[in-house]
Parts: structure tokens; C-alpha cells; sequence
């Protein structure tokens, strides 16, 4: 029986990923050491990983790359003024409503890793 999944985004620089995803979303710190942060907020969780440790196989110890994480919230707008207007986060792709169902900005992590903030809406054209 499966008790938890969740992503491990392997990093070059630890404290500074856990600390983008810990102020830009107040999750909060259920494990830290240098080279693993696990981070939560409710049942959700996220992990940072040195990417580089010794647990990783070797041939393997790359950061992260080619991830998007995904990251729901009740209003997109509130998050983008905090987040880019006021907290001059980079951004991505700027924030806009797509005909599919979510409006969206997507924000560029520590290390790279793409963060899109999505607000779902109703579909308004085809899927």
C-alpha cells in the first residue's frame, strides 16, 4: 500500500530552492539538512535534494531539468502581484486564461525548475 509520492527535485543549490518554494508558497520545513530539505503544506509535499549526494547513483547526480511543478491556487491574480509584481519573481510565460480550463503564470525556480501557478476556469473552447 502506497503512503506518500511526492517529487525530489534534485538541485546545485539546495537552501536556495527550499527557501523560493518556503517564502513563495509558505510551505513548510519538516526536514532540513544541507543536502535534503522536505518540505509540506498538508498532505502535500516537496523535496530538494543536492543534486550531487553520494545517494545518488552515479551517472545520475544531475539538477533538475525539464520539470514543470504544478501548483493550484484559489486566485492566480493575488499570486501574481504578490509573487512578480511585488516580489519580482522571473517569470516564464506571463500570466493569461487559457481555453482549456486554467488561468496561469509560470515562474522560473532556483536551479531552473518551472513552477506554473494555475487557477483553474471554465473551458471556454476546445480541450
Amino acid at each position: 500500500m502506497i503512503t506518500s509520492i511526492y517529487p525530489v527535485l534534485m538541485s546545485t543549490d539546495v537552501a536556495a530552492t527550499a527557501a523560493f518554494f518556503r517564502d513563495a508558497f509558505a510551505l513548510e520545513t519538516a526536514f532540513e539538512s544541507d543536502w535534503y530539505v522536505s518540505l509540506r503544506s498538508g498532505a502535500f509535499e516537496l523535496a530538494v535534494l543536492e543534486s550531487t549526494h553520494e545517494t545518488i547513483p552515479a551517472g545520475h547526480r544531475t539538477p533538475a531539468g525539464g520539470v514543470l511543478v504544478n501548483i493550484e491556487v484559489e486566485d492566480v491574480d493575488a499570486e501574481y502581484e504578490r509573487l512578480v509584481t511585488r516580489g519580482g519573481a522571473p517569470v516564464a510565460l506571463d500570466l493569461r486564461s487559457e481555453t482549456f480550463g486554467q488561468r496561469h503564470v509560470i515562474l522560473v525556480a532556483p536551479g531552473g525548475v518551472l513552477v506554473d501557478v494555475i487557477q483553474p476556469i471554465p473551458v471556454t473552447g476546445d480541450v
